[in-house]
């Protein structure tokens, strides 16, 4: 989140102790949505990376708090078996308390996860990678999609909130009134009801066709900005949205491209569905969707993150309305 949230740093102090960890300074830095992000330093002078989980804006986690956190919690481990136990050194794991913890509760609201601090180029949101960056991220899909499932969550082949979505296009005054974009937020799902409910038919259809399909270890979100690099090789980061799906929930993400899929292909022994690309690619809109109208329901104030939510909001109705599907690499 950009905005820098208050009464929740202060809280930070007493939380970072279960780790160890004795902060002399925490510097907010102002990246992505859902999550709020410091830098730490602590008495020996080391640095942290600290992600705080704000529960309200995880609805693709679990439909109460407490679910999402139980889910954060899942996911983390995972990404920390995935690091400490499988040794995938391009996992930026979370780091575990002496009890071996990932996840510590800030309050009913927060969770706080601590990571190393990484000296590495980052990547934006929006970047378009080289075709050799492209590559070298594929490679690293393969090395992961070979992985034994563990205890990876399992990613449900229908789309989390699809049910809840309906219900609002079938009524979208039952957005309410909880803030400043809850009646735009209205107003925009009543103009495009019919063809977000087709998308929404579509994605469901899509959905039937994944029972029984193999299932590996996938990221989720292996967009440039969830990259990091370091001497030309790229570390993943987030993994909040690791789990157990088809190779295609992360290749939509990084390419399109014949000859590289086919490198991918050779590099893993499965040869990708366009269909199930196209399909997750529906279901990355979809999901933008649901997860923004959930915030404008919920009590919110006007702010940069709010109105950087109701611009992607529009951008995302809109395209779906126009047969345009998102190109994010």
């Amino acid at each position: 989140m950009r905005e820098r949230p208050p009464d929740l740093e202060h809280r930070l102090h007493d939380a970072l102790t279960a780790w160890g960890v004795h902060a002399v300074t925490l510097n907010h830095v102002p990246l992505g949505f859902g999550d709020h992000h410091w830098r730490a330093t602590d008495t020996s002078g080391r640095t942290w990376f600290l992600t705080v989980a704000d529960l309200a804006y995880k609805s693709f986690l679990g439909p109460d708090p407490g679910t999402v956190r139980r889910r954060l919690t899942l996911a983390m481990d995972t990404a920390a078996r995935l690091h400490d136990d499988d040794g995938l050194g391009f996992v930026v794991a979370p780091l575990r308390t002496p009890g071996g913890n990932t996840v510590v509760p800030v309050g009913d609201r927060h969770a706080l996860s601590v990571f190393p601090y990484v000296e590495a180029a980052s990547g934006d949101f929006g970047q378009t990678l080289t075709a050799d960056q492209r590559v070298r991220v594929l490679d690293t899909l393969a090395q992961l999609h070979s992985r034994a499932p563990g205890g990876a969550p399992v990613i449900a082949p229908r789309l989390a909130g699809t049910d809840r979505l309906a219900a609002i296009l079938d009524c979208p005054d039952a957005v309410g009134d909880a803030g400043p974009h809850s009646a735009p937020t209205a107003e925009l799902l009543a103009g495009h009801a019919a063809t977000l409910r087709e998308r929404l038919e579509e994605s469901d259809r899509g959905a039937a066709a994944l029972g029984g399909a193999p299932m590996v270890v996938t990221h989720g979100e292996p967009h440039p900005g969830n990259l990091l690099w370091c001497g030309g090789r790229p570390l993943l980061v987030d993994w909040d949205t690791v789990g157990l799906a088809v190779p295609e929930r992360d290749l939509w993400l990084v390419t399109d491209d014949p000859d590289e899929l086919a490198r991918y292909a050779r590099t893993s022994g499965h040869e990708p569905d366009r269909a199930l690309l196209d399909l997750y690619r529906l279901r990355w809109d979809l999901q933008d969707v649901i997860e923004f109208v959930d915030w404008f329901r919920a009590p919110h104030r006007g702010g940069p993150d709010t109105a950087q939510a109701w611009q992607d909001l529009v951008r995302v109705v809109e395209r779906l309305g126009s047969g345009e599907r998102s190109s994010v690499r």
